[in-house]
């Protein structure tokens, strides 16, 4: 009996340092919105692409979203590899085309991206017409 009261009293102990434990390795799995808006009102805000309800304009990604768009994306030169950018362009060691990284590659696997031919800035993670020509989108590979 007296054995039996010191394992639950030890269980009841270290129960919540096994928990704590077992919750600090998780993953943030919460999914984030992205915001647009429309470029001649700014108080029209939509969760989702779209048509401005006041002027009928396309809804552009807030400037917010687009700034942590332009910071995530990485080019690297295929042979400097030391050699990186946030925007598309040559490499300035040897003039050839830099591309995504091999972490932006993962990143453009893992979800399909949608862009223009006629311009690489404009992205969507769903095939469309692009906002500035009205080229359809291709899938970026």
């Amino acid at each position: 009996m007296k054995k039996l009261i010191i394992l639950a009293a030890t269980f009841f102990i270290t129960s919540p340092v096994i928990f704590a434990q077992g919750k600090a390795g998780k993953k943030d799995t919460t999914v984030h919105a992205s915001y647009y808006t429309c470029p001649m009102h700014p108080d029209v805000v939509s969760s989702k692409p779209g048509k401005c309800p006041k002027c009928g304009m396309d809804l552009n990604l807030s400037t917010k979203e687009q700034m942590k768009l332009n910071v995530t994306k990485t080019y690297a030169c295929p042979i400097h590899v030391d050699v990186t950018s946030n925007k598309p362009g040559k490499c300035p060691k040897c003039g050839k085309i830099m591309t995504l990284s091999p972490k932006e590659k993962m990143k453009a696997e893992a979800v399909k991206l949608y862009t223009c031919s006629m311009h690489p800035d404009v992205t969507s993670d769903k095939p469309g017409n692009c906002p500035k020509c009205g080229m359809a989108l291709t899938e970026k590979k």
